[in-house]
């Protein structure tokens, strides 16, 4: 009789840890989205300009992150980058960065690397390298970006308004403000 109520309360036990698991990767995962979207579907921002920076401000499409899909591991963006456009020098602290470039040519460094690449490149940036590209054809690339970690994405929030909006231009202080604030994600030379 003792033995009966022994293998049954292990029983019980054991049916109890499995839901309480179960239940915690549901409830881990039961707020993650699947996304299927085509080229020009996500969250659509244009860059703020900032005062003494050459260039057209461009557009970006933030694909997945915690607001898009709600990814707790990675931040998926596309960007244009137009003729003579650049990336400026910097570095992601906490997050690598992988760049596919699908068309064009650009002058690329990664830490003390230079190379002139052409579409179909695919850049690696391990966490804390700095990092610029530089378009330099005729023709504008389509850039595909994805950090190992979120974070960066709330930088390009703060430095940028829905598509649509009046893109109201920084000045250089402020600029400089909304980079302090995330020294965490990203760092500018």
């Amino acid at each position: 009789m003792q033995r009966t109520h022994l293998l049954i309360g292990v029983f019980v036990l054991a049916v109890a840890a499995l839901l309480a698991a179960a239940w915690r990767i549901q409830a881990q995962s039961a707020h993650e989205t699947p996304l299927i979207l085509e080229k020009d579907e996500g969250e659509h921002r244009v860059w703020r300009p900032v005062e003494g920076l050459e260039g057209e401000p461009g557009l970006f499409i933030l694909k997945v992150d915690p607001r898009n899909g709600a990814s707790s591991h990675l931040v998926v963006v596309t960007e244009d980058l137009g003729p003579q456009g650049r990336i400026e020098v910097h570095r992601h602290p906490g997050s690598d960065e992988v760049i596919f470039l699908e068309n064009g040519t650009a002058k690329v460094t990664i830490g003390d690397k230079t190379r002139e690449v052409h579409g179909g490149a695919t850049l690696f940036a391990p966490a804390g390298s700095w990092i610029s590209v530089v378009n330099t054809g005729k023709e504008t690339i389509h850039g595909f970006f994805v950090f190992s970690a979120p974070g960066f994405e709330d930088f390009m929030r703060a430095e940028s308004v829905p598509e649509g909006e009046k893109a109201v231009p920084l000045s250089k202080a402020q600029d400089a403000k909304i980079c302090g604030q995330y020294t965490r994600v990203v760092v500018y030379k």
